[in-house]
């Protein structure tokens, strides 16, 4: 396999899961507003990685086999994936013209230094809003996990990993960078710019997958 394949899948594999990870939400609200208290940022960082790790590659290889199996199912994922993909692109593209405010809420007063809420309740909440959030399992489970295998084979793990690596840095990046990126991501206009460079990531996978190129 030439490395260039290699490197080209896992880039593709990183720019798609950062392009499904960058959004509003609630998983990314609480990893911000732990960053900005300080509080069990790596717990959750972790946390948040590992899940979304387990989940890509619960997908990949989940399809893989039902693609072994039958094989005229590739079809069918591919179409249904484009779907959802340009789909996605236009609910990027509306939260671009109507943007929102990322924000953390919580306590207004500053704990004292080294005083910090017990680690058990940050994780369960953490687990929760990862594992309990449909979304999740269409976006990193069955989106990632299509066009995953798209890839074919020996390029699908590399795609994967591209994937888990834009997971660590986006909540690496916004847990431990979360006191620099609050006056940015506050701002409706940070997030116009973001969603439309998604709009366009997933509009463009979209018809490229429904054309099978």
């Amino acid at each position: 396999m030439n490395p260039s394949e290699l490197l080209s899948a896992a880039g593709l594999g990183l720019g798609t899961g950062l392009a499904l990870i960058i959004a509003i939400g609630a998983q990314n609200a609480f990893v911000l507003r732990q960053g900005i208290r300080g509080e069990h940022v790596l717990p959750v960082v972790l946390v948040c990685a590992i899940s979304d790790a387990l989940l890509i590659a619960a997908g990949i290889a989940g399809i893989g086999v039902v693609i072994t199996a039958v094989p005229a199912v590739v079809v069918v994922i591919r179409l249904l994936g484009a779907a959802f993909l340009v789909a996605y692109g236009v609910l990027a593209a509306k939260r671009a013209v109507h943007p929102g405010a990322l924000t953390a809420s919580g306590s207004r007063q500053a704990r004292p230094p080294g005083a910090h809420p017990p680690l058990g309740p940050v994780l369960a909440t953490v687990l929760a809003l990862t594992w309990l959030n449909p979304h999740v399992y269409l976006d990193t489970v069955l989106l990632l996990g299509s066009v995953a295998n798209q890839q074919g084979p020996e390029l699908r793990w590399w795609f994967g990993a591209g994937a888990a690596l834009g997971s660590v840095l986006w909540f690496s990046a916004l847990g431990f960078g979360a006191r620099f990126l609050r006056p940015v991501f506050a701002k409706p206009r940070a997030w116009r710019v973001l969603d439309g460079i998604i709009a366009v990531v997933m509009v463009a996978l979209g018809v490229k997958m429904a054309l099978g190129v």
